[in-house]
């Protein structure tokens, strides 16, 4: 009795409410036992399609110069179509469970009219009493079955959840494993004999320890123009990315002269979204330079064509060409004139003419700069005042020799005056 009032629970009807809960649970998740898997397939799927897309997107020139069109569609259509299949499954799972839970929903009604049907008939019921105990038997069974009414998004949570873990647990292998003692880690500091960059016994190896540059020693004065060379596969962008602090795997040290602004210029340079002039500017802020130290700079390389542009947002990236990248790439160098650059590969895209200038250019408006030049042309020896040569070998590549571009200059016109004036010119001539 509750304030004078009784109340009579039917026992039956609750034990048959969670009997009828546990049996539609039951139900959802043996048929809805794959929701989640499906639901990673589907993601996975369609961020292998977004991923394509913008590869093609990105390389859409060399694609049709090279006339790959037939075969970059048919694999967007392979990718399309698994898309178009794991939705077709995970449809198909959405059905199932929605015919559980729809069909709970409308039957849940029926069963207590049907329990209560004899004690009805036979007068100990009122049709009153039938129909609260039908109402409170709507209740109870909606509570206990919550995970019937939420599981597809449940399910659906759970994808995302297993997902987002996933990449989680990835950056803290990442983090473990450069925080582990297993493999070797470069060193970094400053230098304390004035120099401004020096590789103390430094090596360079892959994630797995596999050797990539054996004991490197060299040190850089202030003011040097060191031309790194090399074949290719030699290490040499490796050792530019351990220079540069990019890559944490090895042994030994670099050390920086205190205070240097180190700046990089890399083959493929990146190209922000918005404003010419915040794609000069960057890494820094648009402003920080006036539009007219800008422009200046543009047409030191050879890009005052575009200064009338510099207030236009555009997609830069895919308007410029690849020369273009780079021109713009030293004209961001001649703005934010760091002591220490390092060029890798920085005029491949460029004609020898045009490779020619920017050198020029560079050395001309930042006569004190120390360079680091990663490059397989041999034009480029001129513009160097020494030459670094690596050599692949069983075992990670090697420093083989360290020459002194100037000294060898020298000796050669000094050789060529002599061949000259001992009437080499005639013989030449004849």
């Amino acid at each position: 009795p509750i304030g004078g009032e009784s109340i009579t629970i039917p026992g039956f009807l609750v034990i048959t409410a969670m009997i009828y809960a546990a049996i539609t649970s039951t139900s959802m998740v043996v048929i809805g036992r794959n929701f989640v898997q499906l639901s990673e397939r589907k993601n996975q799927a369609e961020a292998e399609l977004r991923y394509t897309l913008t590869r093609v997107r990105e390389n859409g020139e060399s694609i049709a110069l090279l006339g790959g069109e037939e075969e970059e569609r048919s694999g967007i259509d392979r990718n399309f179509g698994h898309v178009l299949r794991q939705w077709a499954l995970l449809t198909g799972q959405h059905m199932r469970t929605a015919a559980v839970s729809q069909g709970s929903s409308l039957f849940a009604p029926v069963v207590p009219i049907l329990l209560c049907a004899p004690k009805f008939l036979e007068g100990s019921m009122t049709l009153g009493e039938v129909m609260q105990a039908a109402s409170a038997f709507g209740i109870v069974q909606g509570a206990f079955g919550w995970l019937v009414d939420n599981y597809p998004r449940l399910a659906d949570w759970n994808a995302s959840a297993r997902r987002i873990a996933s990449l989680m647990m990835s950056l803290d292998g990442l983090e473990r494993a450069e925080q582990s003692d297993a493999l070797g880690r470069i060193q970094h500091g400053e230098t304390d004999d004035g120099a401004m960059l020096s590789l103390d016994n430094l090596s360079v190896t892959l994630d797995d320890g596999t050797a990539v540059v054996k004991e490197t020693e060299v040190a850089i004065e202030p003011g040097e123009r060191v031309l790194v060379a090399g074949e290719s596969g030699s290490g040499k962008s490796t050792l530019v990315r351990a220079v540069a602090g990019l890559w944490p795997w090895g042994g030994g040290g670099v050390n920086f002269h205190a205070g240097r602004r180190l700046f990089m210029l890399p083959q493929r340079p990146y190209i922000p979204s918005g404003t010419l002039r915040r794609a000069v500017a960057y890494p820094a802020a648009a402003d920080k330079w006036t539009i007219k130290q800008i422009k200046a700079a543009l047409d030191k390389v050879g890009l005052a064509y575009l200064a009338a542009r510099i207030k236009e947002e555009a997609p830069w990236d895919q308007t410029l060409s690849g020369g273009e990248k780079q021109r713009l790439a030293f004209a961001r160098l001649l703005l934010h004139r760091p002591d220490i650059v390092v060029l890798d590969e920085a005029t491949s895209a460029l004609d020898e003419k045009s490779q020619d200038k920017m050198m020029e250019t560079v050395i001309r408006e930042l006569p004190d700069v120390t360079i680091i030049s990663v490059a397989h042309r041999a034009e480029l020896e001129a513009f160097h005042s020494r030459k670094i040569t690596l050599e692949r070998r069983a075992g990670g590549a090697k420093l083989v020799s360290d020459v002194d571009l100037v000294q060898r200059r020298g000796k050669r016109n000094l050789l060529r005056r002599a061949l000259w004036g001992s009437g080499a010119r005639n013989r030449r001539q004849a």
